[in-house]
């Protein structure tokens, strides 16, 4: 037969103890309520007065056990909506932007990032504003600056094909894109990324091209995400880095870069503060990027001008 040890036999004294002390005012109310009719029973000389302070204490006790209660409910509601207000806020990790607010956060991401990564279709916005802001803040600074950037491949025809059908179809009003435009812009964003970092010796940067035409835009720092498409007329959205969806996408981003081609910058060959067609020329072909023969001199100039000069294409 299995006998009780003391420190079993003192947890149920201790367990008996905490249930008397949350539950005292029923407990009152109970053994006051007994005792109180048994002496009514056993005892026929017991005053009206004693029977109605008896009834008016049992009362008194049961109102305290309700008022007890209600205290406990509300406490535990007041504990629900907490977590159900984290639970919201949570949720929302995602705040949108329209108008003026996009260009608004863009510069709020760049004043003191140390990093910067972009994945999109050619990059233009990122040669016209991101690139070059970023750089000249890292100048002002005296920091280093590292920058990835993602973007379609200007030698995959399908990919040009299918991107420059998206913008003609989804573009927002930016003109007509073709094929050829579509490379260029690529090729451009390539050629301004080897300009820069031959230009400020703390900037690393790196181009990844993909085969994959994207419908959105990513633009990351070392605070927010911000998530743009093609027409500024629709929402845009910002995570900012303190929330679970801003990590998610930095793991999303650097899958992407993975399965791309990466170019290597370290075998650029240097670049004139304004380039020449050959220079151009040669980087590309270094890089294993080379241009199309049916390019020109003109179209090379082309590229060298969306490089370094390009407009910021929601500027109104």
């Amino acid at each position: 037969m299995t006998r009780s040890t003391p420190q079993g036999a003192g947890r149920r004294l201790e367990d008996g103890i905490a249930w008397a002390v949350r539950n005292a005012d029923g407990i009152v109310a109970i053994v006051v309520a007994v005792v109180v009719g048994l002496m009514d029973v056993l005892n026929d000389h017991m005053g009206s007065n004693i029977v109605s302070g008896a009834t008016l204490l049992v009362l008194a006790a049961l109102v305290y056990g309700s008022l007890t209660e209600r205290r406990r409910r509300v406490a535990d509601i007041r504990a629900a909506t907490a977590g159900t207000s984290r639970a919201i806020e949570d949720l929302a990790m995602v705040r949108t932007l329209s108008g003026a607010e996009v260009a608004l956060a863009h510069e709020r991401a760049r004043r003191a990032t140390t990093r910067w990564v972009f994945k999109g279709g050619t990059g233009t916005y990122l040669r016209a504003v991101t690139l070059p802001e970023c750089v000249l803040e890292a100048q002002r600074q005296r920091r280093s600056l590292s920058m990835k950037i993602d973007i379609i491949n200007p030698a995959d025809d399908q990919v040009c094909t299918a991107y420059a059908r998206f913008r003609s179809t989804f573009g927002g009003g930016f003109g007509e894109w073709t094929v050829e435009r579509t490379r260029k812009e690529a090729y451009a964003t390539v050629v301004a990324a080897g300009w820069h970092r031959q230009r400020l010796d703390t900037l690393e940067i790196d181009v990844h091209l993909s085969s994959v035409a994207p419908a959105l835009r990513f633009d990351l720092s070392d605070t927010c995400l911000i998530i743009t498409q093609d027409d500024p007329s629709r929402v845009s959205l910002c995570v900012e880095r303190d929330r679970p969806l801003y990590d998610y996408y930095v793991t999303e981003l650097h899958q992407s870069r993975e399965q791309a081609v990466k170019l290597d910058l370290r075998e650029a060959v240097p670049l004139a503060d304004e380039p020449t067609v050959d220079e151009v020329r040669r980087l590309l072909d270094v890089l294993g990027l080379p241009l199309p023969s049916s390019f020109t001199d003109r179209d090379v100039g082309d590229i060298i001008d969306k490089a370094l000069r390009a407009e910021n294409p929601y500027r109104r």
